[in-house]
């Protein structure tokens, strides 16, 4: 039986078990779209990536990243855990690795910056591939029966329910405190019927909650229900992050700004995640959206393939 290497990482933490996991098959040639996605339910993480050579030389890698469900054109946790992984090899598909990679997708190029210390890679840092583009706003109620609360708590005051996007599109709702979004529980026929209602690209109806202060508006804490990708909340969530903050800060009255965001997740699910944020804007446009994070190695093991 032939066989295939996978590596597992815990993404946006310095510790084991914490973050959130990834599955990076890291020489994916030969495997049909099929047995992409079969892998990936069987794994059924939030997202499993796998890695070609790139189909343009000047870049590092071509990386397809599927949920249990269906492959999606970007991710943040998939794009820094693979830059991650691959940055332990001394080579990818015969190239050097250096300090910066290019990866090639479905939303367009993901440029990767390795962070290393001590001469190894712990942390990378990638680029949006999208301009930040917002879509329809998302009724209260709608909201509300997707992870059953009260209309009540949903905070219209900076902006109202909203579909937000640098990549991968996510509705995007604020909660009056923590206290609300510690209640949060997804409900399955609510997102059927958000589904339904309310067009998405990419993948099915996904919703980031998050809270903040006036005293510190610019740490964040959130969570992200996705059921209908069979991912019923996921600890770390670096495109919804990312989309957020590119929001957030072209809301701003300052037309010029370059901000510093962190984002807090997974609490609630026992697996804390860290994810920073670098949002440029410049002329009352954001410009730039920078996700970062931390990795640490988890599991490594093979895949049987039918001959």
């Amino acid at each position: 039986m032939n066989t295939l290497s996978y590596v597992t990482v815990d993404v946006f933490t310095s510790s084991r078990f914490e973050g959130n996991p990834l599955a990076v098959i890291s020489d994916a040639r030969g495997l049909s779209d099929s047995a992409m996605q079969k892998i990936a339910t069987e794994f059924n993480y939030s997202e499993v990536t796998f890695v070609l050579p790139p189909e343009d030389p000047q870049n590092s890698a071509h990386v397809r990243i599927f949920t249990p469900t269906m492959e999606i054109p970007f991710a943040g946790h998939p794009n820094v855990g693979t830059a991650y992984v691959l940055g332990q090899q001394p080579e990818i598909f015969g190239k050097p690795v250096g300090d910066t990679l290019r990866f090639e997708e479905k939303a367009g190029i993901v440029e990767v910056s390795l962070k290393r210390s001590g001469g190894k890679v712990v942390a990378a840092a990638i680029r949006a591939p999208q301009p930040l583009t917002i879509g329809d706003t998302i009724a209260a109620e709608t909201i509300a029966r997707c992870v059953s609360i009260d209309p009540s708590v949903i905070v219209s005051t900076t902006h109202a329910p909203v579909f937000a996007s640098v990549g991968l599109n996510f509705a995007v709702a604020e909660l009056n405190g923590l206290e609300a979004l510690a209640a949060a529980r997804p409900d399955l026929a609510g997102f059927q019927g958000a589904a339904g209602r309310q067009a998405t690209n990419g993948h099915d109806f996904s919703l980031f909650l998050y809270v903040r202060t006036s005293d510190d508006p610019w740490h964040i804490r959130a969570r992200m229900f996705a059921p209908l990708d069979n991912v019923p909340e996921d600890p770390a969530t670096g495109s919804a992050s990312a989309a957020l903050g590119a929001y957030l800060v072209s809301l701003a009255p300052d037309r010029d700004m370059n901000v510093r965001i962190t984002i807090e997740q997974g609490v609630e699910m026992g697996r804390r995640s860290i994810i920073a944020l670098d949002v440029v804007k410049s002329g009352g446009i954001v410009t730039d959206v920078v996700i970062s994070g931390s990795c640490v190695p988890v599991m490594r093991g093979e895949i049987g393939l039918q001959d």
